[in-house]
């Protein structure tokens, strides 16, 4: 017999990923952590929500700088620069005016531009998506974080030096580290049914499937959502059953939100 779960919500999923299901509290206490204006390093495994997260939050805390690929110093200083702009900030208007303006910059004196915005300024700097960044990307968030006295907050996939590269020793305290985790059995579980609910997502064996689902990604949302978005595709469609193996093999290949080989 075919197993769905019925809803009137067969629309595409939403971008904040079913309500953040099990978040809650994680919510909350990145929110404190940001309100306090200290600096800190959230990691955790693709997937988990660390962006998410992090980006719902922005619009709650003032004077937010936002640099969503933090892969060089010039490109992190650009995005502060664009930042500063949209807050209006004075140096940066007087010396930029607009986006186009701060494309025309030469790298060092955007960085002069900046950093001198940042040290009259109140501001808290949030650098995602860090790569193993290099000594000198680390020494210019030393320099942030020190000259400036800004808060900087930074974002990798683990505190290990292959992810926080050279910025590992800025973040050196236990309490400077905010590790977000692969959401509870419950709460997966609870996550899994509303993606299916809000998909419209049917099939025979969906309650089979879904225990695999659970098993295979060990409760990490964005894999939990990569493979049931696969089970839609007719690819992975026989009948009405949906073909667990081959689409647990392609998730596999095709690099998407790491889990545990089996």
């Amino acid at each position: 017999m075919k197993t769905a779960i019925n809803s009137d919500r067969t629309a595409p999923l939403p971008a904040q990923m079913t309500d953040f299901i099990g978040r809650q509290e994680e919510l909350q206490t990145l929110k404190q952590r940001l309100l306090k204006r200290k600096p800190f390093l959230l990691h955790g495994p693709a997937g988990v929500g660390k962006t998410l997260l992090i980006r719902s939050l922005l619009p709650q805390v003032p004077a937010v700088l936002y640099c969503e690929n933090s892969v060089t110093t010039q490109v992190a200083f650009r995005s502060m620069a664009e930042a500063l702009l949209e807050l209006r900030d004075q140096r940066v208007l007087m010396s930029c005016r607009n986006r186009s303006g701060v494309q025309a910059k030469s790298a060092l004196s955007l960085k002069g531009i900046v950093m001198d915005a940042l040290r009259e300024g109140n501001y808290c700097i949030v650098m995602d998506h860090l790569n193993r960044p290099s000594q000198s990307f680390a020494a210019a968030v030393r320099e942030i974080i020190g000259w400036c006295s800004t808060p900087v907050v930074a974002v990798a996939r683990s505190s290990h030096m292959e992810d926080a590269g050279f910025l590992q020793p800025l973040y050196s305290d236990r309490a400077e580290k905010h590790e977000l985790k692969n959401l509870e059995s419950a709460a997966a579980e609870r996550f899994a049914h509303e993606i299916v609910r809000r998909a419209g997502l049917s099939a025979s064996n969906l309650s089979e499937f879904l225990a695999k689902v659970l098993e295979f990604t060990e409760g990490n949302p964005g894999a939990i959502l990569s493979m049931l978005q696969m089970a839609k595709y007719p690819k992975y469609r026989t009948d009405e059953n949906i073909k667990i193996t081959p689409l647990y093999i392609d998730f596999r290949m095709n690099g998407l939100p790491a889990v545990r080989k089996r």
